[in-house]
């Protein structure tokens, strides 16, 4: 399988052996013994090197995963040096999270681990524990709820809320009231399609319930969505405020109390034991501490 591996990923039998360290003839007898198994010439020489047939293209992705799987699962007995590894951590994160982590996470290990990988997923509360579950991913990072006994769960960063709006919009002077703050359509940022925001149940309880101008999957439109139209957001505190001096929005207070979030960090425990896993945890650990509280929001 490593050596199907290798001539799949290289498309050339030389420099396939070259990544193995095998001789050419070893990596050839390999294929050979694989195609009589599979009854598949798996391998079709063309000028420059070898063409991949059909069977070939569709084992290559569950064969690479294959072989991850293994090596992770290998990796937990074996010494961890963060400054050699060429592992690949696989993260389950919300967008939040990624937008507020990844970057600070990143820079540590560009310095503390330099070859390995980080591989992030989407995750929420609808998916994560299912990743988890099927070892798509080694740690979920979102809001989520309490996990199973055999899942540990840590709490991160305690979060306010802060409101989004074009600069020069009606509402970035003037008080923030609800009365005010319902006049206008929302902007709603949600991964999974919901129309079911932080904000309906305490605007709904003060009598004056938000009127939706558009729901988006992906904070990546938010911006000019914003600048190019009277709508509002309220969103987490951090996001908010790096969006807006990253954009020049106006940000205001919410002026309703939103019970406040806090990303979970949850992980399957036959990882406690995995030095390599126990190192991503502590630094992501480190990392979220580093972000700290949002100055003049509650925790």
């Amino acid at each position: 399988m490593r050596v199907f591996d290798a001539v799949a990923r290289e498309r050339h039998v030389t420099r396939a052996a070259e990544k193995l360290n095998l001789s050419q003839p070893a990596v050839s007898n390999a294929l050979a013994r694989l195609r009589a198994a599979l009854g598949d010439e798996l391998f079709l020489r063309r000028p420059g090197g070898v063409e991949p047939t059909a069977l070939a293209l569709s084992l290559a992705g569950p064969v690479a995963e294959v072989l991850d799987r293994l090596r992770q699962t290998l990796a937990v007995h074996a010494p961890f040096d963060p400054a050699t590894t060429d592992r690949v951590f696989t993260l389950a994160l919300s967008e939040y999270a990624e937008s507020v982590l990844a970057p600070p996470l990143l820079e540590v290990m560009a310095r503390e681990a330099p070859r390995a990988l980080l591989a992030i997923r989407h995750a929420d509360r609808t998916n994560a524990q299912n990743l988890l579950e099927k070892g798509e991913a080694e740690l979920a990072v979102a809001v989520l709820p309490e996990p199973p006994a055999l899942y540990t769960r840590v709490r991160l960063l305690p979060e306010g809320f802060l409101t989004l709006m074009r600069a020069g919009h009606p509402l970035a002077e003037g008080p923030m009231t609800i009365a005010r703050f319902t006049q206008f359509p929302h902007l709603l940022h949600s991964p999974n399609g919901s129309r079911d925001g932080a904000l309906d149940g305490p605007l709904a309880e003060a009598g004056h319930p938000r009127r939706l101008g558009a729901v988006v999957a992906h904070l990546g439109a938010v911006p000019e969505i914003l600048a190019r139209t009277d709508m509002v957001m309220t969103l987490s505190a951090r996001l908010a405020q790096r969006l807006a001096e990253v954009h020049g929005l106006a940000l205001r207070p919410c002026p309703v109390e939103i019970r406040h979030t806090r990303l979970s960090l949850v992980f399957h425990r036959r990882f406690e034991a995995d030095a390599g896993h126990a190192w991503l945890r502590r630094t992501l650990l480190a990392v979220a501490r580093e972000v700290g509280p949002v100055p003049g929001v509650g925790a």
